[in-house]
């Protein structure tokens, strides 16, 4: 097995440094990285504006990432009294080294879909609504609260930039080391690697690889772009990339 890891730094090297101790050969070729948000210095404003019960949603670990640091440069701390939902494990843990606030979040996957049918999410009108996301994200959190009864307001905490490489370079490069299991852990990052290399080169080698991604919706989309070999993963930490590469 070579396996190609997709996913943005640091996120990937560290999944390649676990990788290789456990004897398996890999690569990365991060497909996307992140520069902060727009709206990162008006997040205190908008934070002071929510009540005590109000709710505050992370929807990835990039969002804690850029987002505590402005906390800190404005010596102000996440209010006690919000209710705090991240939208998986990964970014609870994230949200955990920063802070000692309590964090709700999914246990079955990490996504939207999940996220929704907690249980305290279920009678929330009249309530007030944070989501701390990037430039682009999916309406299903939001729309699913607006219909609830939930005032909804985002912060873009950060955005998503896509990385150029040549596609002559990298078909070269990636067929020669005999890739043919590659990582993706979203639908943006998988686009892109769909729309790197060409026509050709996805028939002679790149919908025959496996892909591993780490949802439902992200394999459904994966199949309509022609992939067969498709496994998903309990999540997108590395740990649970690991278990589905064993």
């Amino acid at each position: 097995m070579s396996i190609l890891i997709t996913r943005p730094e640091p996120a990937a090297s560290e999944l390649l440094l676990r990788l290789y101790k456990l004897g398996k050969i890999a690569w990365t070729l991060p497909l996307i990285e992140f520069i902060p948000g727009r709206d990162l210095q008006q997040l205190p404003e908008k934070l002071a504006t929510l009540q005590p019960g109000d709710l505050v949603f992370f929807m990835s670990q990039q969002a804690v990432k850029f987002a505590n640091p402005i906390l800190q440069y404005n010596k102000m701390i996440w209010p006690k009294l919000l209710q705090y939902y991240a939208i998986g494990r990964s970014t609870a843990l994230a949200i955990n080294r920063v802070t000692n606030i309590k964090v709700y979040y999914p246990h079955k996957q990490e996504n939207s879909e999940e996220l929704i049918k907690i249980k305290c999410l279920q009678r929330i009108k009249g309530k007030n609504a944070l989501i701390l996301r990037s430039k682009i994200g999916r309406e299903l959190l939001a729309d699913t609260l607006k219909a609830r009864g939930v005032k909804v307001q985002y912060s873009e905490c950060y955005q998503r930039c896509k990385k150029k490489y040549d596609h002559t370079i990298e078909k070269n490069r990636w067929r020669n080391r005999n890739i043919n299991t590659i990582i993706i852990t979203s639908g943006e990052i998988l686009q892109q690697l769909f729309t790197l290399f060409t026509p050709i080169n996805h028939e002679e080698w790149l919908l025959s690889c496996k892909l591993l991604v780490v949802s439902e919706r992200l394999a459904n989309q994966a199949a309509k772009l022609g992939w067969k070999n498709i496994h998903i993963a309990d999540s997108a930490h590395n740990d649970a990339l690991i278990r589905a590469l064993e």
